[in-house]
C-alpha cells in the first residue's frame, strides 16, 4: 500500500514523500540471541547504521496505521497529540538519514534517541485519553470499536519493539547505565523473577494504600521444577514482567476491596511461580468476586474499564480506569513469546494466568513486531545491516550487504 493524500491523515507537508518511501519496507525482526551477543560483542558504529535507518522504517509504518484511523478518533485532542509525537520524531530522525558514523554526528544521534524515548513516554496514557474523549464526545460503533481494537493491539507491540532497540542501544552505546553490571543493555541473562514479583507487590501495594487507606497481603509459593534448590531465573526484560505483575496485582487489591470492603479482614492475594523446561508460569488469584463470562471477555477491550473514568487533573496516578492495563499486560507477555489470560468464578475471585518462554540464552525465536502481510516484502538490504540475517553462536554481529 502506498501513501495517497487522503491515506496521510495527520501526516503531510514535506515530509510525506518521506513516509511513503519508508512505509514500503519490512521491519527487520530480531531474536533475543541476537540482541544479547550484538550487546556484548557489537560497535557503537553498526549499531547507528542499522537503527537510524530501522527507526524510521518503524515509525513510518505505524503512522501508517495511525493515517488510517476512523476521523472521529483522529480529530480528538489527545490522538492529534500523539501523531504529533510521531511526525516530530520522524522529522527530527530524517536528519540522520544520510550521515556516516562520526564521533560527532553518533554522540547526537543517542542524544535524539534520548529525547524522542522521554516525548513517548506517556503515548499509552496519551491515547487512552483519546479514547476516553471519543466515546464522551461521539460514542463509538461496534465496527470502529473493533477496528480501533485491532490497530492499538499493533500499535503497542510496536511501540514496544522500538522502545526495545531505542533502550538496548542507549545503555550499551550511549550515556544510560545499565540496572546492574549482569544485564546486556535493558536485557537480564539471569532476571531474579521473584525479586520482581516483590517489588511489583509492594509498588502496588503502595498505590492502593493511598487509594483505600488499606490493602490485602501476598501469599508467594515459588516453584522450580528444573532444579528445586535453586531460585527461579530467567532471560528478560525485568521492566516488561514488572509491567506485568504491576496491573495483575493492582486489579487483584482492587477487585478484593471493593468486594470485601475496606474494613473486613480482607484475603491474601495469592502468587504462584512455577519454572518448567519450557515455561515460566506465574498464577495471581484474588478472591474479589469474580466477573461474568459476559465482561470476562471483554476485560481485554481498550476501550472497557471495570472502573470509572479517572480524574484527569494530574493529582495522583490512576489505580484503574484508562482501560490499557490488562490488554497492554497481555501484548508485553506476547512480545517475549508468552500469554496472559483470564479464568473468573463469578461470586468469588479471579485467576490470572501468565506464560513467559522460559528462554535460554541459545533462544533464536523471532521476537514480534509491527508488520502487514499486504505490503510487498521488501528488504532495506543495500542500506541497512539486518540484525535478521546473523548466525548464531558467531558473534551475531549485524552484517553490511
Amino acid at each position: 500500500m502506498r501513501f495517497s493524500p487522503r491515506l496521510l491523515g495527520p501526516f503531510v507537508g514535506a515530509i510525506s514523500k518521506k513516509l511513503e518511501h519508508y512505509s514500503q519496507f519490512q521491519p527487520s525482526p530480531l531474536t533475543i540471541q541476537q540482541y544479547l551477543d550484538f550487546g556484548r560483542t557489537g560497535t557503537a558504529t553498526t549499531s547507528y547504521v542499522f537503527l537510524k535507518n530501522e527507526l524510521l522504517v518503524r515509525l513510518s509504518n505505524i503512522m501508517q496505521e495511525i493515517s488510517l484511523l476512523p476521523p472521529t478518533l483522529l480529530d480528538m485532542p489527545s490522538s492529534k497529540m500523539v501523531a504529533s509525537w510521531y511526525q516530530d520524531s520522524f522529522e527530527e530522525l530524517l536528519e540522520f538519514e544520510a550521515r556516516d558514523p562520526t564521533s560527532e554526528t553518533m554522540n547526537r544521534f543517542n542524544d535524539k534517541v534520548q529525547s524522542i524515548l522521554k516525548r513517548h513516554s506517556h503515548v499509552v496514557e496519551t491515547m487512552a485519553e483519546g479514547l476516553i474523549e471519543l466515546r464522551d464526545r461521539n460514542g463509538v460503533d461496534i465496527a470502529s470499536e473493533k477496528g480501533i481494537q485491532y490497530f492499538l493491539d499493533r500499535f503497542y507491540i510496536n511501540r514496544i519493539s522500538i522502545r526495545m532497540l531505542q533502550n538496548q542501544h542507549l545503555v550499551v552505546f550511549g550515556n544510560v547505565l545499565p540496572e546492574s553490571p549482569r544485564h546486556v543493555g535493558c536485557i537480564d541473562p539471569a532476571c531474579d523473577v521473584e525479586s520482581v514479583v516483590h517489588d511489583a507487590f509492594e509498588n502496588a501495594r503502595f498505590l492502593c494504600d493511598r487509594y483505600y487507606m488499606v490493602s490485602p497481603a501476598m501469599k508467594l509459593e515459588m516453584f522450580n521444577t528444573i532444579d528445586k534448590d535453586r531460585p527461579i531465573s530467567i532471560v528478560a526484560v525485568p521492566s516488561h514482567l514488572y509491567h506485568i505483575m504491576f496491573e495483575l496485582f493492582k486489579n487483584a487489591m482492587r477487585a478484593t476491596i471493593e468486594f470485601h470492603g475496606v474494613d473486613d479482614d480482607l484475603p491474601m492475594v495469592k502468587a504462584r511461580v512455577v519454572l518448567g523446561a519450557e515455561d515460566l508460569s506465574i498464577k495471581i488469584s484474588d478472591r474479589g468476586g469474580g466477573v461474568s463470562r459476559t465482561i470476562l471477555d471483554r476485560l481485554f477491550n481498550y476501550m472497557y474499564s471495570t472502573a470509572p473514568p479517572p480524574t484527569r487533573d494530574g493529582s495522583q496516578a490512576p489505580l484503574a480506569g484508562y482501560g490499557y492495563g490488562l490488554p497492554l499486560s497481555r501484548l508485553y507477555a506476547r512480545y517475549f513469546l508468552g500469554d496472559l489470560f483470564l479464568v473468573s468464578m463469578e461470586g468469588y475471585g479471579t485467576d490470572a494466568c501468565i506464560y513467559m518462554k522460559a528462554i535460554p540464552v541459545e533462544a533464536n525465536e523471532l521476537l514480534p513486531i509491527y508488520s502487514t502481510s499486504s505490503r510487498r516484502n521488501l528488504t532495506m538490504a543495500a542500506q541497512v545491516p539486518d540484525w535478521s540475517n546473523t548466525v548464531p553462536g558467531q558473534g551475531n554481529r549485524p552484517v553490511s550487504h
